[in-house]
């Protein structure tokens, strides 16, 4: 398997466009070789999406203030609605092939909610997560983001958990249609919060739950993509 972020600059996030590209890369080699499903970590740069389900009104600045703040706007082709990116957030996108595990679009979208919550809760918070409605909240704020798609049979995209970012501009931004601005693990937790931590945690929920081997995030890297195996993987027939 060749790394489609390989030719990336080390230190520098992708744009996103690019990390959309090297994603459907990573589809299309997973879907060739669905034994070996990957996990991807990479920081996006500042700016906005805009998934299937979000609009622009979800964005409550005007594009010449999005100028002015150096967040630019993208519509994404993925679920959910608007989600604002800063340093700072945890981002996992899980390359799998959904039907070699069992799993509907649906399925997977509730897992992935269940995955952060699982790591939410790690830093003991009442953790509040809602299948149906797709959210993950902490004292009635959100503080994940799910949202999914997938291509050929394999998924990507995934999840965002805000671990240490500035809040103050979530303020502008309805995540997912939602007016009540997002919290942080570091600002809802006492414990010692970082994001290799983090990280680190979401990658052993995501094998734990899908029965994956575990494999160790690089720290200080912005883009991380971790090729896995399943324990006793059974190639489907028919």
């Amino acid at each position: 398997m060749t790394d489609p972020l390989a030719d990336a600059e080390p230190d520098a996030p992708l744009s996103v466009d690019e990390l959309t590209t090297a994603q459907r890369r990573l589809v299309y080699e997973v879907s060739g070789h669905p034994a070996v499903p990957a996990v991807l970590f990479a920081d996006h740069p500042p700016g906005v999406t805009v998934g299937r389900e979000g609009s622009r009104l979800q964005v409550r600045l005007t594009d010449a203030q999005l100028v002015a703040r150096k967040l630019p706007l993208a519509f994404v082709p993925r679920g959910g609605g608007a989600m604002l990116h800063l340093p700072g957030q945890a981002t996992c996108y899980p390359i799998l092939p959904l039907s070699e595990f069992g799993v509907s679009p649906g399925e997977y979208a509730r897992a992935l909610v269940n995955i952060a919550a699982a790591v939410v809760a790690k830093y003991d918070l009442p953790v509040e997560a809602d299948e149906q409605a797709v959210t993950v909240r902490v004292r009635g704020r959100r503080i994940a983001h799910v949202g999914a798609a997938v291509r050929n049979g394999v998924s990507l995209f995934g999840l965002v958990i805000n671990v240490s970012p500035d809040l103050e501009p979530f303020r502008d931004i309805d995540v997912d249609g939602d007016p009540t601005p997002m919290t942080s693990l570091q600002r809802e937790s006492i414990a010692r919060v970082t994001l290799a931590a983090v990280r680190q945690r979401l990658m052993t929920a995501v094998c734990d739950r899908f029965a994956l081997r575990r494999g160790i995030v690089p720290t200080r890297r912005p883009l991380s993509t971790l090729y896995t195996t399943r324990y006793a993987f059974t190639r489907r027939t028919g």
